[in-house]
């Protein structure tokens, strides 16, 4: 059985609840009680019979808010409560980090990547070009550790990419999510990126803090759009528009997207190797700090060579 900690819980974001339950399962009772009802909605629609992801385990939890981690610990029947986040090296075979704020993941990972401890680091990897400098060494140490947005496992966008070549050629797509440029904007990218792929080659943000239409620009002159607009009151949704055929992709099985990424992680755990190209996480995190660049200098383009 593969021990894993859960590491940390940021405002607004449910991910330690939901991650552990689909590793553990869940108490239904104390899991109808967290504040995001939308996780015992989405977990009560699953067949308990293949809920859970088998041979691994969330053993472990630490928070800096004690009292909110054994809510999770409770809810989703995690045995151990941490005093501090380093207890828990030496007891599990890797840590997942839950906290969704960038600046953050460093300061929470070094103890874990210097020992050679397997991470998955919630979206973004960082929005701090100086801490991304560090992950950058980290990956070429070797180090075992992955972050993404669960929108790349989207099952609806990767139907769709199995038929791109129905659209022709595609000019232009368009990405929207709720929340902030630098917590969403990932999963709005990332979403993109399952149509469009790698090699932005430069990112310009047109918008305002809380409302965020941020242009990427690739070297064959195909640009992307992604829109995050904090208070709008829709899924994250790709448009993708074809010389033959446009639509309009949402994602609607957060579910499926969430236990996908986590299965991958598992896949890391057991291999060592990254299911995910060091390359295109550090790309991406680049557009993301390039978004932020652009917006304090008054909407420049900013080149991703740059960053």
């Amino acid at each position: 059985m593969i021990k894993i900690a859960m590491l940390g819980r940021s405002e607004g974001n449910g991910h330690p609840y939901s991650w552990s339950a689909i590793f553990n399962g869940y108490d239904e009772k104390l899991m109808a009680q967290c504040s995001f009802p939308v996780i015992p909605e989405y977990l009560g629609k699953q067949d308990k019979k293949t809920l859970q992801i088998e041979g691994a385990r969330v053993t472990h939890i630490w928070a800096e808010d004690k009292e909110e981690a054994r809510r999770i610990a409770t809810a989703s029947l995690i045995e151990n409560v941490a005093d501090r986040m380093t207890d828990v090296i030496g007891k599990v075979d890797a840590a997942i980090i839950g906290i969704d704020v960038g600046e953050k993941h460093l300061e929470i990972a070094k103890p874990f990547l210097k020992e050679g401890i397997p991470l998955f680091i919630d979206k973004p990897l960082t929005d701090n070009p100086e801490h991304l400098k560090e992950f950058v060494k980290y990956y070429q140490q070797g180090k075992p550790f992955i972050s993404c947005s669960s929108m790349r496992y989207s099952k609806k966008l990767n139907e769709v990419k199995k038929k791109i070549a129905e659209f022709g050629e595609i000019p232009l797509v368009i990405a929207y999510t709720p929340k902030s440029w630098a917590t969403y904007g990932i999963h709005a990218l990332e979403a993109a990126a399952v149509i469009t792929g790698r090699g932005i080659s430069s990112v310009q943000n047109i918008g305002v803090p809380g409302k965020e239409t941020v242009i990427l620009k690739y070297p064959d002159d195909r640009k992307v759009i992604l829109n995050a607009y904090y208070y709008a009151k829709i899924p994250i949704q790709v448009t993708i528009v074809g010389t033959r055929k446009t639509a309009t992709v949402a994602s609607e099985d957060a579910f499926y997207s969430f236990k996908t990424t986590l299965l991958r992680f598992v896949e890391l755990i057991k291999t060592g190797k990254s299911p995910i190209p060091h390359q295109e996480t550090i790309e991406f995190s680049k557009v993301i700090i390039a978004g932020a660049i652009s917006l304090r200098e008054g909407s420049r383009e900013v080149l991703l060579e740059e960053i």
